[in-house]
């Protein structure tokens, strides 16, 4: 998987929490360009509100999220919206609209930022159902699908406006391992072919080993590993690293 010596994205000095309770302190990380870069970490350790303070649904409490270079701190009006524009989510539901066809609800980013007629919409819409393997199903609810298909649907969704990054929030929750090996493998296509970035939230192993370029791990709120998850799994820095990467209960007695 071919990805640049350049950053897309640099989270520095970056804490974050809710109602005054601090959850990540001091946060420093940089995602490579065109790199499949995942999140990951014990229930609870902060992953999701990491995901949300970079995509700008929760602002930082301190420090820096650069995304392509500009701070998506405390950013508003047209930088924020230029920001916005830059990335595609993927969350953990899929979230797609049961009134819309799988068509209609990939266009919707179409509606709301671009000034492209209905026959155009249409037509880039079925283009990134087909560039994830639902090209047949754009006439489709998403009741009339299986959950793994609404997962890839949503992912068209948000590669609607060609966005150089795609975060995803545990992508292949509640499916069964046949149809997560696929997902990945979507995933890791789309990095190879179009070169976009993947952020993802996953505590599922056999996608991390799969798919992953380079993981950090999150626990009590704070960077506890960072490398790529093989040399994690075989040279762990620490007990809890060990147990995470190797499936061991704490009850497991090292070898």
């Amino acid at each position: 998987m071919a990805h640049s010596d350049k950053n897309i994205i640099e989270v520095r000095n970056m804490s974050a929490g809710y109602s005054g309770r601090v959850i990540l302190h001091d946060i420093n990380f940089s995602v490579r360009q065109g790199e499949i870069f995942i999140i990951l970490g014990g229930s609870g350790c902060g992953k999701s509100t990491l995901l949300k303070n970079m995509i700008g649904l929760y602002p930082a409490l301190s420090g820096e999220i650069l995304i392509g270079g500009e701070n998506i701190v405390g950013a508003t009006g047209q930088t924020r919206q230029k920001l916005l524009q830059k990335f595609g989510v993927m969350y953990q539901s899929g979230a797609l609209f049961g009134s819309m066809t799988l068509e209609q609800n990939v266009s919707l980013p179409l509606e709301e930022w671009t000034a492209l007629p209905p026959e155009a919409r249409s037509l880039l819409s079925r283009l990134k159902l087909q560039q994830v393997g639902l090209g047949e199903y754009a006439d489709f609810f998403p009741s009339e699908i299986s959950g793994g298909m609404q997962k890839r649907a949503a992912v068209a969704r948000a590669m609607a406006l060609d966005p150089l990054i795609l975060f995803l929030d545990e992508p292949s929750a509640g499916l069964d391992p046949i149809t997560s090996a696929g997902l990945d493998e979507l995933i890791r296509s789309l990095s190879r072919n179009l070169g976009i970035t993947f952020v993802i939230v996953t505590h599922e192993l056999p996608s991390i080993y799969a798919i992953a370029d380079r993981v950090i791990m999150l626990e009590q709120g704070t960077i506890v590993a960072e490398g790529k998850p093989q040399e994690l799994r075989d040279h762990p820095p620490s007990d809890f690293i060990r147990r995470f990467f190797r499936r061991e209960s704490e009850e497991t007695k090292a070898a």
